[in-house]
């Protein structure tokens, strides 16, 4: 097999049942930007990323094969894991953590879907 010129990862679609509700999580809790939303004939493209991130998290409804809350593991990084979790706490988000790890800090929540989601920080 030969070299890949593979840069990064571009997107990550996660499955919701409600996507207003989904982007109301992403933007309003999370601080992600809207960078696309739009519909496109019966499907409504949303897509959100942290602020000058290269990765966007697409929240998408009525995926085949994807049910909504089918996402788990979808890593954030931050740079204050502590206020950070206090921040979601006072959005009204279950957060689990942080826990101190042999590899790092981190802690864990879910989006409306139950989407889990680890908060990590270096």
């Amino acid at each position: 097999m030969g070299f890949m010129n593979i840069t990064h990862v571009r997107m990550v679609t996660v499955p919701v049942s409600d996507q207003d509700a989904a982007k109301s999580f992403y933007a309003d809790d999370l601080g992600f930007e809207v960078v696309t939303d739009q519909t496109m004939g019966p499907v409504r493209w949303l897509q959100l990323a942290p602020k000058g991130a290269d990765t966007n998290v697409v929240l998408a409804d009525h995926m085949p094969g994807m049910a909504p809350g089918s996402v788990q593991g979808l890593m954030l990084e931050t740079s204050d894991l502590d206020a950070d979790c206090a921040q979601l706490r006072r959005a009204g988000v279950d957060v689990d953590g942080p826990q101190d790890l042999p590899w790092g800090r981190q802690a864990t929540f879910t989006d409306p879907d139950g989407n889990g989601i680890v908060l990590a920080e270096r």
